[in-house]
Order: structure tokens, then C-alpha cells, then sequence
């Protein structure tokens, strides 16, 4: 009883067989069908090879959405040297509130403000990924993988021989998020009633001289190997009394990747500058102006990577897809040949001469005319 069952079973099954075997002695191969197959091989095996490393790469996914985190504080991250002795000038940030921001995360350090060989070749490295023409920029928002070295005060080399006659500005500051405004000028920034001030009467108008270089700019964490859209710009000022203004535009991001995850922000910039002259009506402070915004969106860019079963999908598809498009190829150039070889009467399709010998078919010389010559 169970054997019955069983091959009942097993002939249940083999009449689901959507593979049936045709017997070798039913198939016929042919040059023009192996020619076919070595090519839909190659062509399988290629595109395998090149679908796997499509497998491997990544790519970014940009979202966008509101940005509610209105509590927590804006870093500034500053790395910036101008030409002029730190007694002569003052940094600090006051925001859209007319607030004062407390500046005591920034050092002054005296440095020389000319580049050594190394530093000029870091800085021609980092320069070369935006022209100073361009007037508009923007984060580079791929890591960069290069041989430039961040941040920069790592390959900073004074002379000790020279006169120190730069003022190397950087640090960090703590703000709201809120439009801000962060400037370096003339004298040491004082509280004032309705906003704030600058000691600048005691120093020389010939003094003054807001050449500048921004090694690091950044809002955020700090994330190694992203290069920000100001870091290795260098200005220098064709009169002593010149205003720098960089606008700023301020994107909160956070990145996910496979090596990095960091709330940060990204910025675009654009840039101007004038000389200040009263007489003409070109108002206005010498000094450098960093006006910056916060957009109210965030963007959330997410590393992500093909999966294994798509992967594979799209494997089965690459050699399905060849197999029955040579297959589909071959039945129908063969069916044309057969068509033309037939209007034609070419190949197999040629009429052969034929002779009847003793009532058969014979493929000999006819010998009706010897018997007839009898």
C-alpha cells in the first residue's frame, strides 16, 4: 500500500515537471548554434563581472525634512590667520538678537603670515578644489579620500627667525541657532548697551591690513577628511582700509555612512569685497564679515548599498534574459535563412539531377542512351 502511494507520489510529481528532457538522440547540434552559445556565454560572463562590482559600490541617499532642534547650540569651528598683530585686532560673533557671544574659545597665536614650501603645497592641494574666481560655493559632500592633510595647522612651520607679524585666529564658539554675525576688525570687541564695540581708535589707519587666509571653517562636529567650501581660501587686501563679507548659508545635516556617523552642518558661501571709502559712499568697517544663516530644513544623506537578494535578481535576469534573447535570436535568422534558401533554391534546398536504372533511383550517369544506340 505505501509503495502504491509512493508511485503515485512520484508520478504526481514528474507531471509538474516544467523541464522535461528531450533524449540526446533528438538533438542535433549545429556550428552556427555553438557560435551562438559561446557568445551568450561571454556575454553572460561579462556582465556578471561588471554587475558585481556594481554590487559593491554605494551611493548616497539624500533626505530632506524639518528641522526641529531649536535647543541645542551652534559650533563654530575658526582656524583663520590675518595679517596684522593680534594687540591690533578682535574677533568676536553677535547674533540676529544683538547678542554678544562670549569668545572666550578663541586663542590668538602670533605667527608669520608668508607659507613655508609645505604649507604652500597644502594649501595649493586644497585650493585646487575651487577656483578663487567662483564667487559661490558649496560642500564637497564625498569624504575625500586625497593626499591633503586635515586640518591644516598640522603642517603650520614658523621660522623662528622671523619677525611674527600675523595673527593666527582659531578655536571654537558656542551659538544659537539663529542668523549671526562673526567679524574680525580692528581692536579688542567690548560690551556695549546696544550691541557691542571695538577699541580701534588707538591704532594706526597704516596699521591696518585684513589680507587673510581661512585655513578651517566648519558648523558642527568636526568630521576628518570633509573639505568645507572656505578652508584654504586666501584673500589679500589691495588697500588698508578693505571689507571681506562671506555669506553664509547654513544646512544642518547628519551623515550616515559605513565609517562615519556625526551630526554636522553643511554651508554654500558667497563672497564679496570693497574698499571702504567715505568720500565716494563706499561705508562701512575694514575687516572680515561672516554673515551667516540657518536654514530650517535638514538634509540626511545615508550611505547605502545594494542588497544580496537584488543582487541576485538582477543576476538571474542578466543570464535569463541573454540565454532566451540568443535563443529567440538564432530560431528566427535561422528561420529567414531557411526562407531565402528555399526562394532560392540554395543549400539543401538545390535541385539534384536524377536517373532511373532498373526502376530505381540512381544518382549514376543515365544509360537510357546506351541501350538506345543498341
Amino acid at each position: 500500500m505505501r509503495r502504491l502511494n509512493r508511485k503515485k507520489a512520484l508520478n504526481f510529481v514528474k507531471e509538474l515537471d516544467a523541464f522535461p528532457k528531450v533524449p540526446e538522440s533528438y538533438v542535433e547540434t549545429t556550428a552556427s548554434g555553438g557560435t551562438v552559445s559561446v557568445l551568450a556565454f561571454t556575454a553572460m560572463a561579462l556582465l556578471a563581472f561588471f554587475e558585481f562590482f556594481v554590487y559593491r559600490d554605494t551611493w548616497m541617499k539624500y533626505e530632506y525634512e524639518v528641522d526641529k532642534d531649536f535647543t541645542s547650540k551652534l559650533r563654530i569651528n575658526i582656524d583663520i590667520t590675518v595679517a596684522m598683530r593680534c594687540q591690533f585686532v578682535g574677533a568676536d560673533v553677535l547674533d540676529l538678537a544683538e547678542t554678544m557671544v562670549a569668545s572666550d574659545g578663541l586663542q590668538y597665536e602670533p605667527v608669520i603670515f608668508e607659507l613655508s614650501p609645505q604649507q604652500r603645497t597644502h594649501d595649493t592641494c586644497t585650493g585646487t578644489y575651487y577656483t578663487t574666481s567662483n564667487k559661490n560655493r558649496a560642500n564637497i559632500v564625498v569624504i575625500s579620500n586625497g593626499v591633503c592633510r586635515f586640518p591644516f595647522t598640522s603642517c603650520r612651520e614658523d621660522d623662528p627667525t622671523q619677525p611674527l607679524n600675523a595673527c593666527r585666529i582659531h578655536g571654537h564658539l558656542y551659538v544659537t541657532k539663529v542668523a549671526g554675525n562673526f567679524h574680525i576688525t580692528v581692536g579688542k570687541a567690548i560690551p556695549h548697551p546696544r550691541g557691542h564695540a571695538h577699541l580701534a581708535a588707538l591704532v594706526s589707519h597704516e596699521t591696518y591690513n585684513f589680507s587673510h587666509r581661512i585655513d578651517h571653517l566648519s558648523f558642527g562636529e568636526e568630521i576628518p577628511g570633509i573639505l568645507n567650501p572656505l578652508d584654504g581660501t586666501e584673500k589679500v587686501s589691495a588697500d588698508h582700509n578693505q571689507m571681506f563679507q562671506y555669506f553664509i548659508t547654513i544646512v544642518p545635516t547628519k551623515l550616515q555612512t559605513y565609517k562615519v556617523s556625526a551630526d554636522t552642518h553643511q554651508y554654500s558661501v558667497t563672497e564679496r569685497e570693497r574698499v571702504i571709502n567715505h568720500a565716494v559712499g563706499s561705508h562701512g568697517v575694514s575687516g572680515i564679515f561672516m554673515k551667516y544663516d540657518i536654514s530650517s530644513l535638514m538634509v540626511k544623506v545615508t550611505e547605502q548599498h545594494m542588497p544580496f537578494w537584488q543582487f541576485l535578481v538582477r543576476l538571474c535576469g542578466i543570464i535569463g534574459g541573454i540565454f532566451s534573447t540568443t535563443g529567440m535570436l538564432h530560431g528566427l535568422v535561422g528561420f529567414c535563412v531557411d526562407v531565402v534558401c528555399c526562394r532560392f533554391k540554395l543549400g539543401v534546398y538545390k535541385p539534384k539531377s536524377m536517373s532511373v536504372f532498373d526502376g530505381h533511383v540512381n544518382s549514376r550517369s543515365p544509360l537510357l542512351s546506351e541501350n538506345a544506340e543498341h
